[in-house]
């Protein structure tokens, strides 16, 4: 647009126009965000002048634009609130593809550019690539990703700030930063023109238009990354090529090759579309400073390309950025980088690293720090492991370490993360605690047709009760419930005989019912973990309820594999086996009667708490059927079995 503006006027005109425009279209805010720096920061303001200056005496001792490819290293912030702003490695590829192809003038839709305007239509020699090397040296792939809390964002730059929940740029010297995430309203991007402070430059792009890949939320209108494309012409020194005049045909884009026109275009104008007398060719809408739909863009001109080239040429504002090494990859380290790093032995406010030894390494230097922070701390060892001690317990921790070799230092390992435990709840008091009770002479009295709750709080751990029953309410029924694992009930008589067993598997209910004639007395019960089930965090339930009517059995019949007493092989042949799970660890005596009541054989044996296997030699008896009784303690079982040679 080659309208004639003093240079010490700009800054002024930019300002009134930029504000007007904002009023009625908020789609870009750069114009917007231009303004409001050159109104609050002198600083700017003055920086801007002496860009201006630099561009036109670049124009006046440069009479054709450089042939020389730019490389621009690259790195994208994808700043995050829900998955589907989280976008993908293959999306940002995307868009970078766009930017190429627009600034090398690639792009396929070149070819719709209207005849007259297409001779104006110029290879901006400009390329950008990911990020190969971080400000730190390592390697990267130029993406960084930020998970924030905020649901949308604002044209106020917080999002480039990890304090206000963004990401922080890398050196604006070094790197276009680019920042993507939910903008309000109906801002598509924003871009700091240069000579803005470096906290703060670069691009900010709308998640919904950025990259070509549908089904990732895009626009429908707003979905071939032109969007990049108009916002970083802004931060190359581009205006709005309306000259952000409010349609009045009195701005400027300080180019001299694209017609002066009312005002932004929308949509997808048919050519020509004439305004501001400038027929007979009419506006130059397909420019990518336009406010067109993205599939009608498709050019920069020779003039917008000359001031990109001023503030990339020696001496401009953005000169540094050719000579950045964040474009290549790192050299290859001096040493290996640290391998099978890992975190163990963690607690509440420890944990161990550990990693294998690399070769040359004179020590290695860890560094961590709490995932939210963005302050290492670092810690130097000569080992192949450390402790992280005073943590804070229920946090995410993210480390990584490098080896320290004679000749410098690798690049930090991969970040990983562990999470400190959470503090342990407080213990579960249980109201009916008689501990010990561990065995039947040990057994407190407790009250019939009351609950009693208790707990089975380590291995090996066994409940002993005992109650009384009377001549009018002889008749009793024991339920076991609550159980927190697979936890068994047996009752014994007065003199410590077996009477009956509750032996269901996992954590389904125990019942045993007695309807034996009797006229009361004192009966024993116990509670017990099934291969050394336990619970230290939940109580069971335990109740003997009393009739003096017989009570109606609910039992299921017990799991073979919880059987009192397992003997095999049965029928025995020679070598014969019993497995029996006792409470306690005590002397076990084993007796053998035949059919007629007589013994046939007796041994002793130490048992343990937990599983017993005893042996003992058939051999010498007659085919038939025996019973094997086991006594320990006060208490016996007893098993049928069979003699077949």
């Amino acid at each position: 647009m080659k309208k004639s503006i003093a240079l010490l006027l700009l800054s002024l005109t930019i300002l009134i126009h930029t504000v007007r425009a904002q009023e009625d279209h908020r789609e870009c805010g750069s114009a917007t965000h231009y303004a409001e720096m050159l109104q609050n920061n002198p600083v700017f303001a003055n920086n801007r002048q002496l860009i201006e200056q630099q561009t036109a005496q670049f124009a006046q001792q440069h009479s054709h634009a450089t042939r020389t490819v730019k490389i621009i290293p690259v790195v994208v912030h994808v700043v995050y609130n829900t998955t589907l702003q989280n976008i993908s490695d293959a999306q940002i590829n995307s868009q970078i593809a766009v930017l190429n192809a627009d600034f090398r003038k690639l792009n396929v839709d070149q070819a719709n550019t209207p005849a007259a305007f297409a001779p104006l239509a110029a290879d901006c020699e400009i390329q950008f690539v990911l990020a190969q090397r971080d400000p730190n040296g390592n390697a990267t792939n130029g993406i960084t990703r930020t998970y924030s809390t905020t649901t949308s964002w604002p044209v106020n730059d917080q999002m480039k700030n990890s304090a206000t929940g963004g990401a922080n740029p890398w050196p604006a010297a070094d790197y276009l930063n680019i920042w993507v995430c939910k903008l309000s309203g109906s801002n598509l991007g924003y871009a700091q023109f240069p000579g803005g402070p470096a906290a703060t430059d670069g691009v900010v792009i709308a998640t919904k238009a950025f990259g070509t890949i549908p089904g990732s939320g895009l626009s429908a209108v707003y979905n071939k990354g032109r969007t990049a494309t108009h916002e970083i012409g802004h931060w190359l020194n581009l205006f709005h090529i309306w000259g952000d005049d409010g349609g009045s045909c009195n701005g400027t884009d300080l180019v001299n090759d694209t017609p002066n026109q009312g005002n932004y275009n929308v949509g997808c104008p048919a050519f020509p579309h004439v305004s501001c007398s400038n027929d007979p060719n009419g506006d130059m809408f397909m420019n990518f400073m336009d406010y067109s739909n993205d599939a009608c863009m498709n050019l920069f001109t020779a003039g917008q390309k000359a001031r990109m080239d001023a503030v990339l040429a020696v001496g401009g504002s953005r000169e540094s950025l050719l000579s950045s090494l964040g474009g290549t990859p790192p050299p290859p380290p001096v040493c290996d980088v640290p391998v099978n790093v890992n975190a163990s032995s963690i607690t509440e406010t420890e944990a161990t690293i550990s990693w294998d030894a690399a070769a040359g390494s004179v020590s290695y230097e860890l560094q961590y720090k709490e995932s939210t922070a963005t302050v290492w701390t670092s810690v130097n060892s000569t080992s192949t492991s450390a402790v992280l001690s005073n943590l804070s317990n229920n946090t995410t921790y993210d480390y990584q370490i490098r080896t320290n070799c004679a000749l410098g230092q690798s690049a930090f390992s991969t970040v990983n993360n562990f999470t400190t435990l959470a503090p342990p709840p407080p213990p579960v008091l249980c109201t009916d605690s008689y501990e010990p009770n561990d065995a039947r002479l040990t057994s407190p009295l407790i009250n019939v047709d009351v609950d009693i709750h208790s707990m089975i709080g380590t291995v090996g751990d066994a409940d002993y009760y005992k109650f009384n029953t009377t001549g009018s309410a002889p008749k009793f029924k024991i339920t076991l419930t609550d159980l927190p694992d697979d936890y068994d009930v047996r009752l014994f008589s007065p003199r410590g005989l077996l009477l009956g067993s509750g032996t269901n598997g996992g954590t389904t209910n125990e019942s045993i019912t007695y309807n034996g004639a009797n006229v009361g007395g004192t009966f024993y019960v116990s509670v017990s973990g099934y291969n050394g089930a336990f619970s230290s965090a939940a109580c069971y339930k335990l109740h003997i309820e009393t009739s003096a009517n017989n009570l109606r059995s609910e039992e299921m019949i017990a799991d073979e594999s919880k059987a009192e007493i397992i003997t095999y092989p049965n029928p025995a042949q020679g070598e014969f086996n019993a497995n029996i799970h006792l409470s306690a660890a005590g002397e076990m005596h084993a007796r053998i009667y035949n059919s007629l009541g007589q013994t046939v054989m007796t041994q002793s044996y130490e048992g343990v708490a937990g599983f017993n296997t005893i042996q003992m030699n058939t051999m010498g008896m007659p085919n038939g059927f025996y019973l094997l009784e086991l006594n320990y303690g006060d208490e016996h079982r007893v098993q049928k079995f069979v003699v077949e040679k």
